[in-house]
């Protein structure tokens, strides 16, 4: 797999919101899992393509485009702002966005241990577990449901 670049508000990889499924086929190959889900918020259907071997799900929006509208990546090789995010504290992460004009705009402690960071402005949220970052879900910032 070639490197995993984020490019926040844009896309994934050479994968941009609003492609379709056939596009993401091409640049990843095959999925090793569909699955159909319900966005309960906006109570939208979702296709999610999840890439498990290669750390990242695909979020298809359920209409007539079916363009890419969110990505959750896991993958520890992941760039993100020029830097492999997942190697960076908690802190450095909160500095790097917001040097890039990316402000904090909550965190929340869940019960069962796990935390987020959200940035709004960059339409991301990270998830940590024990101080580490485990997960980043970023969408388009065209996504806000119909």
């Amino acid at each position: 797999m070639k490197d995993l670049t984020i490019h926040l508000l844009k896309g994934f990889c050479g994968l941009f919101f609003g492609d379709n499924p056939q596009r993401a086929v091409a640049l990843f190959g095959e999925p090793t899992e569909k699955e159909e889900i319900i966005d309960e918020i906006f109570n939208e259907k979702s296709t999610v393509y999840h890439y498990w071997e290669d750390g990242f799900s695909l979020f298809f929006k359920d209409d007539a485009n079916k363009g890419l509208h969110c990505v959750e990546v896991d993958n520890k090789e992941t760039i993100l702002l020029g830097e492999k995010i997942f190697e960076l504290k908690e802190e450095e992460i909160k500095v790097l966005f917001r040097k890039s004009a990316f402000p904090l705009s909550e965190t929340e402690q869940h019960a069962w241990g796990e935390k987020r960071l959200s940035f709004d402005e960059a339409f991301a949220d990270l998830y940590f577990e024990k101080g580490k970052l485990v997960s980043i879900n970023f969408c388009s910032p065209d996504y806000l449901g119909d």
